[in-house]
């Protein structure tokens, strides 16, 4: 049954790029007023200016920087104090890093947890009063690092295996509302991501592209008896279900010959 988002508003982090513009174009093609949440403030216009034209949404920009302690709150009140209601959330901001664990920035560290756990956590927290009032969607931005160790890239691969398996707790008590909780893993995707990252070393695969992986996530989206979780890509999908025949021991070293051999110093 296709998810009928009509008249809703669905806030998207992130959405000056990549993934979250897919997102946000793809719920205003389905009738969903928006809220889009980036730093960004010039590409948050231009895509809303877009959007109000094309598919007759209303639009609210809201420029913010998610990667700070408290941004989920300020960002709540924000909304509250405009009489704005969400009935959509998709958790979609979030940033990767690349290297040996040892030499990473602690400050970047920090922030690289702050905003792809923390802040998802407490903007879920935050909204789900609202999410449990309608009938739209919670959805999660994990990745294919999510289902095995990620050396070289530690900290990221940890913060998508944690909001994998926060959010497919959160579709287990969400059963029986009319709330539909789904994580989708995306593997290497044509976006801005290994660009921050500053290495194309990590990307595995073939790349998906945005429209590709936002199709995945709206096919499992129209299933009302859909499971938590969805992996883009039938490839990257089988290699998600074959973590499942190896011990830690040999996950942990296969992935770091697959990602490159990246060591501490000694």
């Amino acid at each position: 049954m296709t998810l009928d988002l009509r008249g809703g508003t669905a806030l998207i982090t992130g959405a000056s790029s990549g993934l979250g513009v897919e997102f946000a174009k793809r719920f205003a093609s389905r009738g969903s007023n928006l809220v889009l949440v980036a730093r960004r403030a010039d590409r948050l216009e231009a895509l809303a200016a877009e959007l109000r034209v094309s598919a007759g949404v209303e639009v609210t920009v809201v420029p913010a920087d998610l990667g700070i302690s408290g941004a989920a709150a300020s960002l709540h009140d924000e909304l509250e104090r405009r009489g704005i209601r969400i009935t959509s959330l998709v958790n979609n901001a979030g940033f990767g890093s690349h290297g040996a664990f040892d030499a990473a920035d602690p400050a970047r560290m920090t922030g690289e947890i702050q905003l792809n756990v923390g802040t998802l956590v407490e903007l879920s927290r935050a909204f789900m009063p609202q999410l449990l009032d309608g009938s739209g969607a919670l959805v999660t931005v994990a990745s294919t690092a999510a289902y095995q160790p990620t050396p070289g890239m530690a900290v990221y691969g940890a913060t998508k295996a944690f909001v994998l398996s926060f959010t497919e707790a959160l579709w287990a008590e969400a059963r029986g509302t009319a709330l539909r909780v789904l994580a989708v893993s995306p593997g290497a995707t044509k976006t801005e991501f290994f660009d921050v990252v500053g290495t194309e070393d990590a990307a595995v695969g073939r790349k998906q592209t945005s429209t590709q992986v936002i199709d995945t996530a709206f096919r499992a989206l129209d299933r009302a008896d859909g499971g938590p979780s969805v992996v883009s890509g039938r490839i990257n999908h089988v290699t998600a279900l074959g973590t499942r025949l190896l011990s830690r021991r040999a996950l942990a070293r296969t992935s770091a010959r697959v990602l490159g051999e990246v060591r501490l110093r000694a």
